[in-house]
């Protein structure tokens, strides 16, 4: 396998978190092979206490400049060409890096994939996708922020590609996919998702119609599909409810007046905590481009760019981009 180009600069954080992560991820893969791409000073200090054998699966790539999180597409594409989050999906381009992961600015990540990659023939926008905890293991959910709207053929795009995801990194043999509206019923919602629904109901694709908010935690559905203004403000207000939730529970059983009660379940609690944290679960890949793109939230800390880099892996080892691109000629 190529290396996974990693943008250590971009995000919230300091650069140091990332890097964490990053060589977290290669500590715990002896297989796998990096490009750090940003300060170099910074990187070789971080890669020198690890053991030569770590090291050497590790390579440096200069960037003199960092998209910040407040820069526009636009700009970041037109001024910052030499930004590590640029050289990171540049290296994918060339054949270099087999993909990117990064933590930064999501809208200039997307549009830079877009023009230096370019979409896959037969789609007509990329989407970003990530798997949300649920009864039944996990949802898939797309579009999470990379389209504030999308068309009816587009909505049924992501659907097809969210699919993919389910099927080929997950191992569902026909994944049961979703529309989100704001109700089952078919004569609810606005004239865009009517349309995709009729799309979607002709398209082969295990699709079971119309869902709810609830129905991406219920385990009825395995895929489900909404532009991402909707899927974006679902996914922060699920990640949000969970963080809370886990202070809530862990605050009261840390009380003292039943920590001792609270001892027999907390190593059962711990372990679902983690199954729950975004932080273990990744970051979400953007699906369509033609490479592989990982986006870790803008506040990851280290453990969520490490698992960033293993979703990356995962994506990598299934051959998501080439899937996509046979479901698509088959479609055609």
């Amino acid at each position: 396998m190529l290396p996974i180009a990693i943008d250590v600069m971009s995000g919230d954080h300091e650069p140091r978190e990332y890097l964490a992560g990053a060589l977290r991820a290669l500590t715990d893969d002896p297989q796998l092979c990096v490009q750090l791409v940003g300060e170099p000073q910074l990187i070789t200090a971080a890669l020198a206490p690890l053991p030569a054998s770590v090291r050497a699966r590790a390579t440096v790539v200069a960037a003199s400049q960092v998209v910040a999180m407040e820069d526009k597409p636009r700009e970041a594409i037109r001024r910052k060409k030499d930004s590590s989050m640029r050289l990171a999906i540049d290296l994918v381009q060339q054949g270099r890096a087999c993909a990117c992961v990064s933590a930064g600015n999501t809208g200039a990540l997307t549009a830079i994939a877009h023009f230096v990659l370019g979409t896959l023939p037969g789609v007509e926008r990329a989407a970003i996708i990530s798997a949300i905890p649920a009864a039944h293991g996990h949802t898939h959910m797309l579009d999470l922020g990379a389209n504030t709207k999308a068309t009816p053929e587009q909505l049924r795009q992501f659907a097809a590609m969210g699919a993919i995801i389910a099927r080929d990194v997950y191992g569902l043999a026909a994944p049961r996919i979703g529309l989100l509206n704001i109700g089952e019923e078919d004569m609810k919602g606005h004239e865009v998702v009517q349309a995709a629904h009729a799309l979607l109901t002709r398209s082969g694709l295990n699709y079971v119609g119309f869902v709810e908010g609830d129905d991406i935690f219920s385990g009825a559905v395995d895929v489900v599909v909404t532009d991402g203004f909707t899927g974006n403000v679902a996914l922060k207000t699920v990640e949000g409810a969970i963080r809370g939730t886990a202070k809530l529970v862990f605050d009261t059983l840390s009380s003292p007046e039943v920590s001792q009660a609270a001892e027999g379940v907390m190593p059962a609690l711990l372990a679902a905590a983690q199954e729950l944290d975004p932080d273990y679960i990744g970051g979400c890949t953007l699906l369509g481009v033609d490479g592989i793109c990982v986006i870790s939230h803008g506040s990851s800390n280290a453990l969520a760019m490490r698992s960033s880099v293993h979703r990356a892996v995962e994506c990598v080892e299934a051959h998501v981009v080439d899937r996509m691109k046979e479901a698509v000629a088959d479609a055609g």
